[in-house]
């Protein structure tokens, strides 16, 4: 037995190990979270039904559920990229979670990465729980599937970067308050479920460059009127995933 076989070799993991264990640990954390599962399932779940089985807002002809299932896919992503995330990562913040892994060799960008992944893993289990919803409520989607997850990804990384930026800049309280508050309001007015051409013009114009409005309408023109590919509403996205993302980067705080 040569000399050192049992020395220890200290020094970090390479990175994509890294990544990869917290995007495991930061999905088991999202999926145990009851508040987590009532906002990202249950609440989209309960509209969906709601507005599909009661005629309450006028979605146009055909059927409601053909208009409301992208919206609420769309709500889906918001609710568990942006609110979830914003509302969980800001008390990790405050309960010195952060200031602990930044002890750790994990940079600040992959564990934004990391934490943008899991959302990603949620939303399957969301997206599939959905459509089957949808399905049995009677929807008939149609369009290019590469669109849609296109839409979905970007979508996921725009609010996830608004999300982050959040929770790394304000105080845990104040992202709570904020970050329900910004729930309801695009609920209402980002197109999930009131169309936005029932708002005057001047008010549709800038709602449409609202990512849930970008991402619920995308959805919609792919799902619902079989579009091919809606760069406009990609290029919204993308830039707010640009923006968002960045600015997360470089004005997260850990603690």
């Amino acid at each position: 037995m040569s000399a050192g076989t049992y020395t220890p070799r200290p020094g970090a993991a390479p990175l994509g190990r890294m990544i990869a264990a917290q995007t495991a640990l930061e999905t088991r954390m999202l999926l145990r979270n009851g508040e987590q599962l009532l906002l990202t399932v249950i609440i989209p779940t309960l509209l969906l039904v709601l507005f599909s089985a009661v005629d309450i807002v006028d979605t146009g002809a055909g059927e409601s559920v053909d208009f409301l299932a992208p919206g609420i896919l769309a709500l889906a992503v918001m609710s568990t990229a942006f609110t979830g995330q914003a509302i969980a990562t800001g008390f990790e913040r405050r309960y010195g979670v952060l200031k602990r892994l930044a002890a750790s060799p994990l940079p600040r960008w992959a564990l934004m990465t990391s934490k943008t992944l899991a959302v990603l893993v949620t939303e399957v289990f969301q997206v599939a729980l959905l459509t089957v919803i949808a399905f049995a409520l009677g929807w008939s989607p149609q369009g290019n599937p590469l669109a849609v997850l296109l839409l979905l990804v970007l979508g996921t990384a725009a609010f996830s970067g608004l999300g982050l930026l959040m929770a790394g800049t304000l105080k845990a309280e104040a992202t709570l308050a904020a970050a329900n508050l910004v729930f309801l309001l695009l609920l209402v007015g980002g197109g999930v479920i009131v169309p936005l051409d029932k708002f005057p013009d001047a008010v549709q114009s800038v709602l449409g460059l609202l990512p849930i409005a970008a991402l619920s309408d995308g959805l919609r023109d792919v799902l619902q009127h079989g579009a091919a590919m809606p760069w406009g509403d990609l290029g919204i996205l993308a830039v707010w995933a640009v923006l968002g993302l960045g600015a997360a980067a470089r004005f997260f705080r850990w603690e």
